[in-house]
């Protein structure tokens, strides 16, 4: 309640398989969803095969696979007692355009991790697959939910599970090579330096009330010899130090500005008369002499630097990565007559 705001330092599935992995609580595939608008390639087109529904880069998606994830999605939908759309719908566009997306970005997820000599083993399928269990309870909490989303055990193994370590090994790959030196550390810590210098502080015990009066009472009675703390545990308003008899250790210049001003200018062991702030009417005994300002030094948050950089440069490499990328497919995804996403003004055409 008496700290006021401060910037402080902070420190990365498809369409059908979205809710089941929410469900599962466990990273996204954050390539698939990277890739989401890469998909968007040319409308309908003489270049795709009559048993396909598209090809992304030369590879087919065939009507078979695409079939197959209707069906996962009208499973799905009998599991929640929903009526599936008739097609022709709005809502069943959807479907299918969700169904078509989800296939072109699982054959760009193939397509990049086979051109970057990535490979996800089956006993890493299989590892996963058993921590998904362990984290669901058990393998019929695991098959009720996948049930629930039209999928069966298989499904999670090959569209859910396989996908998403193709996408981390994949990440892996492309960030390997991202380092930093202590010279990079250096200057970071060199630049930010006000990040690491403490001001002064010191411990001390406050009361909060809202009334003026039962503050000058309660003042005499400590100027009397009453306890602070069982003062404060019985009357104090403030929930953040009540409970400790109204300790806290306050910072300079990060709580409000009465308080802030009293709480320093104390001698240690005195009693302050009741001030007023935005919250109330304080009582304020220092119970400690003001620790002076320090710095912390560099050799004890080099570690936690360089890791911060590390993680910032594979974000920003990986982002640069997903965005060639989208170019790349931007015009190498070609869709059948009648399977096309909706046009936009950037859409390519052929």
């Amino acid at each position: 309640m008496l700290y006021s705001t401060r910037a402080r330092q902070r420190d990365d599935t498809a369409a059908h398989g979205a809710c089941f992995m929410r469900a599962l609580r466990i990273a996204p595939l954050v390539l698939l969803l990277a890739l989401a608008a890469a998909g968007c390639g040319g409308g309908g087109s003489t270049k795709v095969p009559g048993d396909a529904v598209a090809v992304v880069a030369g590879d087919p998606i065939s009507k078979t696979a695409y079939d197959a994830q209707i069906a996962r999605t009208k499973r799905g939908y009998k599991q929640q007692h929903r009526a599936f759309p008739k097609a022709g719908t709005a809502q069943f566009q959807q479907i299918q355009q969700s169904a078509i997306n989800f296939l072109v970005q699982s054959q760009e997820l193939e397509q990049k991790a086979k051109q970057l000599g990535v490979t996800v083993s089956d006993k890493q399928i299989s590892d996963r697959f058993a921590q998904i269990r362990r984290q669901l309870g058990g393998e019929k909490n695991l098959e009720s939910q996948a049930k629930a989303n039209g999928l069966t055990l298989q499904d999670v193994r090959d569209i859910v599970v396989r996908p998403q370590l193709l996408s981390e090994e994949i990440y892996k790959k492309v960030t390997a090579d991202v380092k930093v030196s202590d010279q990079d550390v250096q200057k970071y810590y060199t630049s930010h330096l006000k990040l690491y210098q403490q001001p002064e502080s010191r411990d001390v015990r406050h009361i909060l009330v809202s009334d003026h009066a039962l503050a000058n009472t309660l003042y005499k009675k400590i100027k009397a010899g009453a306890d602070f703390a069982k003062l404060a545990r019985k009357y104090s308003k403030d929930p953040g130090s009540r409970a400790q008899g109204g300790k806290l250790t306050v910072v300079k210049g990060q709580t409000a500005g009465p308080f802030d001003q009293t709480a320093f200018l104390l001698a240690k062991g005195q009693v302050s008369r009741p001030i007023k702030t935005q919250y109330g009417w304080h009582i304020i005994q220092a119970l400690s002499d003001v620790k002076p300002p320090h710095t912390t030094q560099l050799k004890d948050v080099k570690q936690a630097i360089k890791q911060q950089l590390l993680q910032q440069r594979k974000r920003d490499k990986w982002a640069k990565w997903i965005n060639d990328t989208k170019k790349e497919y931007a015009k190498n995804v070609h869709y059948q007559v009648g399977y096309a996403p909706p046009t936009t003004s950037s859409t390519a055409t052929t």
